[in-house]
C-alpha cells in the first residue's frame, strides 16, 4: 500500500488552536480540510509517548501491577508502564521503569511493537517490550506513586482478560502479544541489557 491510494482519506490542516496546555498532556483544536473539500474541527491530546513491559519470569509468570487509576476511579490491573521523557529511547524508559516499579532489572530485551491507545483522540504511542532474565531488587517509587507487584501465571492473566478482570487497553493488547509468544506464533528478537 503506499501513499497515493490514501489520498482519498486523508485530512490536510487548516488552522491549529491551542486549548489547554498542562505539565502532561496539552489538548488542541484543528480545522481540517476533508477528501471531499469541506471542513471540520478535529479535538485531540497531545500526550509524549509511553512503554509497556511484559516482564517474564522464569516460572511462566509475568509481572503485573495494581494500582488506583483516578480518571476512572478504580484499582487497575496492568503490565508496568510509563511515560517517555523528552528525547527518550523507549528501551531506556523501560529500563527505568520496570526497575523504579518493581525493582526488577532484566537480562534480556525485545521491541515488539507500538501501539496507538486512543486514535480518534490522542496522538499517544506506547512502545511493547518484553523483558526476561529477570533480577530482583527494591522498587524505586516516585514519591506520589503507590502500586503493588502482582505476578499471574500467563494463563491467569489470559483468563482475567476474558473475564472482564483486566479491562485496561494496553494489557488487553499486550496479552494478545504474550499469547502469540507464548505459543511460538510470533518471534522476538532479544537483544543484552
Amino acid at each position: 500500500m503506499t501513499a497515493e491510494t490514501d489520498d482519498h482519506l486523508i485530512e490536510t490542516l487548516l488552522e491549529s488552536e491551542s486549548l489547554f496546555e498542562g505539565r502532561f498532556l496539552n489538548a488542541r483544536r484543528d480545522t481540517v480540510r476533508l477528501p471531499d473539500g469541506a471542513s471540520a474541527t478535529r479535538e485531540y491530546f497531545i500526550h509524549p509517548g509511553a512503554v509497556v513491559i511484559i516482564a517474564l519470569l522464569d516460572d511462566d509468570h509475568v509481572l503485573l501491577e495494581r494500582q488506583f487509576r483516578y480518571p476512572v476511579g478504580m484499582v487497575m490491573t496492568e503490565f508496568p508502564a510509563g511515560k517517555l521523557d523528552p528525547g527518550e529511547d523507549p528501551l531506556a524508559c523501560a529500563k527505568r521503569e520496570l526497575l523504579e516499579e518493581t525493582g526488577y532489572t532484566a537480562g534480556s530485551w525485545a521491541y515488539a511493537g507500538a501501539l496507538h491507545l486512543a486514535i480518534s483522540y490522542s496522538t499517544e504511542v506506547i512502545h511493547i517490550l518484553f523483558a526476561r532474565n529477570l533480577v530482583a531488587g527494591d522498587a524505586q517509587l516516585d514519591h506520589d506513586e503507590f502500586l503493588e507487584v502482582l505476578p499471574m501465571t500467563a494463563d491467569d492473566v489470559l483468563a482475567a482478560c476474558r473475564s472482564g478482570a483486566i479491562t485496561d487497553a494496553k494489557t488487553l493488547s499486550c496479552s494478545l502479544w504474550l499469547q502469540n509468544v507464548r505459543s511460538g506464533a510470533w518471534t522476538l528478537d532479544w537483544t543484552p541489557a
